[in-house]
Parts: structure tokens; sequence; C-alpha cells
């Protein structure tokens, strides 16, 4: 993500646009973190403030101003988030039903968002802001079960401010610091996640197993009493 947006660095304005679309897509299941997204977008951002580490093709090039993207990122979040709530307003529980839905969404996280908007309200958008894997069911049940507009937006909108633009300027400012650690451990990183990918579809692999012979051994017909003869 970081070596693609690098080429964009002294072409602000298409950082923003692909921001703006990495960051609608994630909130609607795109398996790229929203984190990443934000993270990646900073450091290009860094990069338009190193002048003396990173030259500019040109003296005077438009660089990524770290401010201006804040505001857009944020903006995109808050706005994906508003209309994934819109869209469970109005279609209701028919979206749960589509075959994309169910192909992003497992049904644990479906039973998890519902069961923190019965309980907690308005006040449950603050996690479902920071808890991967539950944002899209999340925000959708908020609409699903009519969450008052005013507390979705009041809620939502003070995570996203908290959240998105802290990320974009802590490491724009501190780019330096990140890429060194990103140089780093980068190995270290490739190793672990290759470990957990490996390890993921290791228990998989063993739980479809196991479960395909408890089904076999319930689908075996009782034999019944066995006759001795006298």
């Amino acid at each position: 993500m970081l070596q693609w947006l690098s080429t964009m660095a002294y072409q602000p304005w298409k950082v923003y646009l692909v921001c703006t679309l990495l960051l609608l897509l994630s909130s609607f299941g795109l398996p790229v973190p929203e984190e990443v997204t934000l993270v990646s977008a900073g450091l290009v951002a860094f990069v338009g403030r190193s002048p003396e580490h990173f030259p500019p093709p040109s003296p005077g090039a438009p660089v990524v101003d770290a401010a201006v993207l804040a505001v857009v990122c944020t903006a995109a979040v808050f706005l994906s988030d508003l209309l994934i709530y819109g869209m469970g307003r109005r279609f209701g529980p028919r979206l749960r039903q589509t075959w994309l839905a169910r192909r992003l969404i497992s049904r644990k996280s479906w039973a998890r968002a519902e069961k923190w908007t019965e309980r907690h309200g308005g006040q449950v958008c603050w996690v479902f802001r920071f808890t991967p894997g539950v944002r899209f069911p999340g925000h959708l049940t908020c609409g699903i079960v009519k969450l008052p507009l005013w507390q979705f937006c009041l809620a939502d909108g003070i995570a996203t401010l908290v959240s998105v633009p802290s990320q974009i300027l802590l490491v724009a400012h501190y780019g330096g610091a990140v890429l060194g650690f990103l140089k780093q451990f980068k190995v270290a990183l490739a190793v672990a996640l290759v470990v957990v990918v490996v390890g993921a579809l290791l228990v998989r692999f063993l739980r479809r197993r196991r479960a395909s012979g408890a089904d076999e051994g319930a689908g075996e017909p009782d034999p019944g009493p066995v006759e001795t003869p006298p």
C-alpha cells in the first residue's frame, strides 16, 4: 500500500481520491484494514514534508498536505458509516439475506452486533469503530433497529474525529520513526504473518476434518443387539 501510494506522492489529488475510495470499500468489507490506508497515507504526507530526504521530481512540485488529507479521510470514513446506516434503515433486515452480506459477514458477527446495539444503544458506535470485522454489520444493525439518526451521527462522528485525524497527523509528523521501524522489522513481521496465516489454515482444516468425522459417525446406522447362537 505504501509503495503504491508513494508513486502518487507529488499528485495529491490522486492520493485524496484513492484514499477516499479505499476507505469507502473498507467500510463495506474490503479485506484492507482502514488503519493500513490511514498509516500509508500519513507516510506519503511525511514524504512531502521531508524534501531533504525525498527530493521532489521538480522544484515546487505539489505535495500531499497532512491537514487536507486528515479532513478528506475523516469525511470519507464518516460518510461511509452514514451510508451503511442509511442502507440498514431504508432496506431493513432484507439486506442480511443478500448474497454479498452472507459472504462478507459471519453469523457470529451479526449476533454480536445485534446484542451490543440492543444493550448499549448509540454508545455502541464507539465499539464498532474500534473493532475490525464488526463495523459493517454494526453500522448496518444501527440502521435496521432504527437507532435515532442524531445518536448515530453524534457517537460515530466523535469516534471518527478521535481515531482518523490522529493517525494521519501523528504519522505525517513522525513518519521517520515509522519508516525506520518498518525497515528494521519487516522480515520479522513477514515471518509472523506467515506463521499466523498457516496456523489459521491448519486450525480450520482440523476443525473441518473433525466435523466431517463427527458427521460420518452420526450417519452410521445402529446395528442393534447382536444375537449369539445357543
